[in-house]
């Protein structure tokens, strides 16, 4: 549904403005093109029980200057006369820590009796109560210590580390569209009031930079990062192109085919493996290339 509509939402919202006098307006359509669609996924629900929801990447070429929005763990990275420019973050609870511990803190009815929103070095046991812990809230990024009660034995809203965070012990992602009917393992506690379908947006200016054919910009599903570092894409990136004619259409097809293999990985006894022995990503490998310079791009 997102794949259909959400571009839609954000040519319309884009149609609405007399006049694109500054950035923020445009950013500022796009953030309400997320909510449109992320409303209309909700009346899906609501009305034809639709289930589901997904992580949302998009790139908006206006006025010379490119607009990526971000809500999820996909990622775009430009890759421009060999240096590598980050256009995106990943959205997990990890990464946005702060925000979820705020909401479970000005809202805590949203928690229930279930979850604490202050985080702990490690799972609280109830024989450490009125011990002192380490600890950090909504407002700190270091750590201090606390007197342990009875309410810090709560699941902790944040927990878990790298891949394996987990917010609310359910999800690994904190922003997207969708997902309305969610709820936490068991319970009946909903997911979407900490699950954001605002993005992040970032603006690159084309016009300040001289592109040649082999810039590009690479936007790829989590899939893709998983296994594979900025450094590893931006050299699928120089092997790849340089190895074709500038002039070849198609050089940027086999790029994204390139990435896309890379990262799967080929079949062995043992499963699906990189050339490094280790496991081929398990996720959904998905990638876009736009080239930024040369005959057919947007600059």
């Amino acid at each position: 549904m997102a794949s259909h509509f959400l571009h839609r939402y954000v040519r319309e919202q884009l149609r609405d403005l007399k006049e694109v006098t500054h950035e923020s307006l445009v950013i500022g359509a796009i953030e309400s093109a997320f909510q449109l669609m992320d409303e209309q996924m909700e009346r899906e629900w609501r009305n034809q029980r639709m289930l589901g929801g997904c992580c949302a990447l998009v790139v908006v070429y206006l006025l010379g200057k490119l607009y990526v929005a971000n809500a999820g763990d996909s990622r775009a990275i430009i890759i421009r006369n060999g240096d590598i420019i980050p256009m995106s973050r990943e959205f997990t609870p990890e990464t946005e820590r702060q925000r979820l511990q705020l909401l479970g803190f000005l809202k805590p009815e949203l928690l229930g009796n279930e979850f604490t929103h202050l985080e702990f070095p490690r799972r609280v046991l109830s024989k450490e109560l009125g011990h002192r812990m380490l600890y950090r809230d909504q407002s700190m990024t270091g750590w201090a210590y606390k007197r342990i009660e009875l309410e810090d034995l709560r699941f902790p809203l944040v927990h878990g580390e790298g891949k394996k965070a987990r917010m609310m012990a359910t999800i690994g992602v904190t922003r997207g569209l969708g997902d309305h009917n969610l709820r936490v393992c068991s319970s009946t506690l909903p997911i979407k009031p900490f699950l954001s379908c605002f993005p992040e947006v970032r603006v690159y200016d084309l016009t300040q930079y001289e592109h040649c054919p082999d810039d590009v910009l690479v936007l790829g599903t989590d899939g893709l990062w998983d296994v594979s570092s900025d450094r590893d894409v931006a050299a699928t990136v120089d092997r790849v192109l340089t190895s074709l004619e500038p002039n070849d259409p198609s050089r940027y097809t086999a790029l994204a085919q390139a990435l896309v293999l890379g990262a799967r990985g080929a079949p062995r006894e043992r499963g699906w493996r990189l050339p490094n022995n280790k496991l081929g990503s398990g996720d959904d490998i998905s990638v876009f290339i736009i080239p930024l310079g040369g005959p057919g791009s947007y600059a």
